[in-house]
């Protein structure tokens, strides 16, 4: 018995855990697994290393350093969507700008496009108010040019008998 209990101190390996909460809690599993806590343990450490050896299987700090990786990749995309976003917002304010120039000047010769969105919104709705009729077409009040070249569309709209004026906003009669 002396022999066998000097093996067994050579083969022990003893493990502090955290706190008591989680001995007691890999107990139960143990206990669960219908296991003693030894083989329990045992079980799982072969077990991760036995995946860790696997090829294709990351080790916790290169798994580490590869969220950390991946966290400054999705950062850096993140600023660069974003300056793409506000590149696309200002082209589309300049076309905004652009299209609505043939309204805004008197002196204009030559054929005006109208907004297709414009249209489009009038045609989809009975009747829409011009403030909803801005905002859908992403147009700010504070974008005095813009406003009036919509609003001399509906006006050229109104005189060729595709829209009437209603008491509550504008609706389709083409």
């Amino acid at each position: 018995m002396v022999v066998k209990s000097k093996q067994l101190t050579k083969r022990a390996i003893y493990v502090y855990l955290p706190s008591v909460a989680k001995a007691n809690h890999w107990k139960q599993l143990a206990e669960k697994s219908k296991v003693s806590i030894s083989k329990f343990v045992v079980e799982h450490v072969e077990n991760s290393l036995t995946q860790e050896d696997k090829k294709g299987y990351p080790s916790r700090a290169e798994m580490i350093k590869q969220l950390k990786e991946k966290d400054e990749e999705i950062e850096k995309l993140q600023q660069e969507n974003r300056l793409v976003k506000m590149l696309a917002d200002n082209l589309d304010r300049e076309l905004k700008h652009y299209r609505a120039r043939p309204f805004l000047e008197e002196e204009f010769s030559g054929v005006r496009a109208y907004d297709k969105e414009l249209v489009v919104l009038l045609k989809e709705r009975k009747v829409i108010d011009s403030d909803h009729l801005l905002k859908e077409l992403g147009i700010k009040p504070k974008e005095t040019d813009l406003v009036k070249a919509i609003n001399r569309q509906l006006q050229n709209l109104q005189t060729f008998g595709l829209v009437i004026p209603t008491p509550r906003g504008w609706r389709w009669n083409g």
